[in-house]
């Protein structure tokens, strides 16, 4: 079978509903349509149904498993993403730092990051989507919602209990600082879901070790994010308070 219609035939069993694959054909070039292909035949998903969300960098769709579980299906894009500013979060991670400077090799090491960060962080107790699996520039993970409908971030939902929250986000800041030794290194109310009530940390690709030469900066930048939210909100915060409260928690977590 010529590899043209092999590709075709695999798209149609994965991706059923007509408008998703003209999506797909828009978006993805054949080798990531066979690394979406090559996960799906492990069994980590079956079909994929629509999406859940678009980004200059990534786009995610909700897929179901064979036994109907929902799954989120991230797929990094290798033409318009801004490889150049993923360079310097990937270069200066001893996980990552001899990374080849090309669009592939930069977007794979990528989806390879997030997949790592994911674990790391939801093994020190911080909620975030499981991660369940990877292959080049797809990443497939647990899906945050209810039924079918992602969870809204806390940008376009934000908690009613707006102590609760900062509590709640100066706890994540905390373990991914003393736990993971991880910095987020783009925290804000758009990389946080509000899942019933209950955040949930998203988008970690970027995130570094502490090790990372501009950890601190990232940091400090996290902690600025947190406090303009909070005082917009009416919680008035300087980025020093923020900075104090999750440095008070270093030796309760």
């Amino acid at each position: 079978m010529p590899k043209e219609n092999k590709s075709e035939f695999d798209i149609r069993k994965f991706v059923p509903e007509e408008e998703q694959r003209k999506t797909f054909a828009k978006v993805f070039d054949k080798r990531t349509i066979h690394a979406l292909h090559k996960l799906a035949s492990r069994g980590y998903f079956d079909i994929v149904e629509h999406v859940i969300s678009t980004g200059k960098e990534a786009h995610v769709f909700l897929a179901k498993d064979s036994a109907g579980n929902n799954r989120a299906v991230k797929i990094y894009k290798t033409d318009t993403s801004d490889f150049n500013k993923m360079y310097e979060y990937l270069h200066g991670d001893r996980r990552f730092g001899k990374v080849k400077r090309n669009k592939r090799d930069i977007v794979f090491a990528w989806a390879k990051k997030e997949f790592s960060n994911l674990l790391l962080i939801n093994k020190v107790g911080v909620s975030c989507p499981m991660p369940i699996a990877f292959f080049e520039n797809v990443l497939v993970m647990e899906f945050i919602g209810t039924e079918e409908i992602a969870s809204p971030s806390l940008k376009e939902k934000p908690l009613k209990d707006i102590k609760k929250a900062y509590k709640t986000e100066v706890g994540f800041l905390a373990r991914l600082l003393f736990k993971a030794e991880l910095v987020h290194a783009d925290f804000s109310e758009y990389n946080i879901l509000n899942r019933q009530g209950e955040l949930v940390l998203i988008d970690v690709g970027q995130a570094v070790l502490t090790t990372h030469p501009e950890a601190e900066e990232f940091f400090e930048r996290d902690l600025r994010n947190v406090a303009k939210y909070f005082s917009k909100k009416g919680l008035k915060k300087s980025m020093e308070e923020v900075k104090a409260d999750v440095k008070a928690l270093e030796k309760q977590i």
